[in-house]
């Protein structure tokens, strides 16, 4: 149904069973359009490329971002090469001299745990950290941890780890009281995958997210959402923060931008942002939604359940599933295996077959997409 649309990679891989899709996910062909695009506007503009950005293809994919999101205002929505840029960016908001609290969970992504790990080393930073475990809990013990008062609160919307969506963000959000306490929210596993909507909090929250998983614009174009009139002054800051502000009479403080650019950076590739802009013009075009989108992996997932039934494996199969409910579920299923060993070997094992997944220590994932068929045969790796 949607394989037209990835045969470039497809012929590419034309034996393997691919898997790892919410890691690294096939690019639509368009994608290659899109590089090409961006090879040609370079010519052609050469040094005055940066003014055609800006005004055109940015403002152009900031729309299509909005529009997936629900978001009234896509000024909002900033570029930069990964997901760490923002995330200490947010961080330097905070006055890292004076005593911070962050209330988070055990299960974010491995670059913000590193990150704020480090900064628990320091005496006057506390780092609060809500187990995501057992997952039918987990969003009323994050909302009761939310009581306390924070300078900041990070969340993710789809674990990476586990595939569980966390739950209402909306009743999450509103738990946070102080209205000066920094609401962020890590969106990779959901964003293009989970149908998301942000209209009620897109004020409140800073959402992160990017085109290297669902979005499948490949590595290099993250992006978050800054709430309107956020006055915000990030320590971390590059030249782009002060787009809008350029023309402004100089003094001894530094200017940052009206939007949400002043939570950017400095100068980057954008042939990321040509193939993000690509992928999500063709969805559009082509009037696929992420409702669609998320209703065809549920169908392949449960597909790939009834396959694994017949193969009566002692380890893959649906007693070892991280959890049962497909509705609260994102675009992998986890396994949970008897070792970190075990995990390992079993993924060797399918990936000498061609049969591409990845382990999480103890974990083995499973990723679906929309050029997945649904005719699975893993039989060939346990023969």
């Amino acid at each position: 149904m949607y394989r037209q649309y990835y045969q470039r990679f497809l012929s590419a891989n034309k034996d393997v069973q691919h898997f790892s899709c919410h890691s690294h996910h096939y690019w639509p062909d368009v994608t290659r359009d899109g590089m090409l695009e961006y090879w040609d506007d370079c010519a052609k503009y050469v040094d005055e490329k940066w003014s055609h950005f800006f005004q055109h293809k940015i403002p152009q994919t900031q729309r299509l971002i909005a529009e997936n999101l629900n978001i009234s205002n896509p000024s909002q929505i900033t570029f930069a090469p990964n997901t760490h840029e923002f995330v200490f960016r947010l961080l330097s908001c905070l006055d890292l001299r004076k005593p911070q609290r962050i209330i988070t969970t055990d299960s974010e992504f491995h670059t913000f745990q590193r990150q704020i790990k480090r900064l628990n080393e320091w005496e006057n930073i506390e780092v609060i950290a809500v187990p995501q475990s057992p997952v039918e809990t987990f969003e009323s013990r994050f909302c009761e941890a939310l009581h306390e008062d924070a300078d900041l609160v990070f969340f993710s919307h789809v674990f990476f780890n586990s595939g569980h969506i966390c739950g209402d963000l909306d009743k999450i959000v509103n738990h946070v009281k102080n209205s000066d306490t920094i609401v962020a929210i890590d969106g990779y596993h959901g964003f293009m995958a989970i149908p998301t909507d942000l209209g009620s909090i897109e004020n409140r929250v800073f959402y992160i997210a990017g085109g290297y998983k669902y979005a499948q614009g490949g590595e290099g174009c993250c992006f978050i959402t800054v709430p309107t009139n956020c006055a915000l002054r990030p320590l971390y800051t590059g030249w782009f923060a002060e787009f809008n502000a350029l023309a402004a009479p100089r003094s001894d403080q530094v200017a940052y931008s009206s939007s949400g650019y002043r939570f950017a950076g400095a100068t980057m590739d954008y042939s990321a942002i040509y193939r993000l802009h690509a992928v999500l013009s063709l969805f559009k075009k082509e009037g696929i939604s992420v409702s669609q989108i998320h209703e065809f992996i549920q169908q392949r997932q449960q597909l790939f359940l009834a396959h694994i039934d017949t193969l009566d494996h002692p380890y893959l199969n649906r007693q070892s599933l991280l959890f049962q409910s497909a509705m609260d579920h994102g675009h992998f299923l986890t396994f949970v295996l008897p070792s970190v060993e075990i995990a390992d070997q079993l993924q060797q094992q399918l990936n000498t077959h061609m049969i591409q997944t990845d382990c999480r220590g103890d974990r083995l994932r499973f990723g679906f997409a929309l050029y997945h068929d649904g005719d699975y045969d893993l039989r060939q790796a346990f023969s």
